[in-house]
């Protein structure tokens, strides 16, 4: 499957390069070139899209940060913290062509507990699930939270 397909998300100005067999895209956060998967393509669309639309502070995105769950060392694919190092977001992508279902939802939650963030986003790049956290459990949402909002 080839990564560069139309997406639920807005048109961004990515800069792609190609180098042998392999298409690059210029990460907006990690300032290096990356290798263009599905997920990849998911993940720079949406980091193009907090930064220039919903206007989240670039310096406080990261990407793929390893953590350790039950002996096993993972890694998230997106979170963006508060300025008190509290996480604010935390984004799981999957390429498109894998669909949004209970074990991207258990996937997450793993991330979840070690971060605790206000808001939990699950993305194939089409189908986006949005949960805020409350006192017992997860709202559904049906837009994305603006870094400012007030979280309560």
């Amino acid at each position: 499957m080839t990564a560069i397909v139309p997406l639920n998300l807005p048109k961004t100005n990515l800069i792609l390069s190609r180098s042998g067999n392999n298409i690059h895209v210029n990460c907006l956060v990690r300032k290096k070139k990356i290798i263009l998967t599905p997920e990849e393509w998911v993940r720079q669309h949406f980091i193009a899209y907090f930064i220039d639309k919903l206007e989240y502070p670039r310096g406080l995105l990261t990407i793929e940060k390893k953590i350790q769950y039950g002996g096993i060392e993972k890694r998230w694919d997106l979170a963006v913290f508060m300025r008190d190092q509290s996480c604010f977001l935390l984004l799981e992508c999957k390429a498109p062509s894998i669909p949004i279902n209970q074990v991207v939802f258990e996937q997450s939650l793993a991330y979840y507990k070690e971060l605790q963030a206000k808001y939990l986003v699950m993305s194939n790049g089409n189908d986006h699930v949005i949960l805020k956290k409350e006192i017992n459990g997860f709202k559904r949402l049906t837009d994305f939270p603006a870094y400012n909002a007030p979280i309560a």
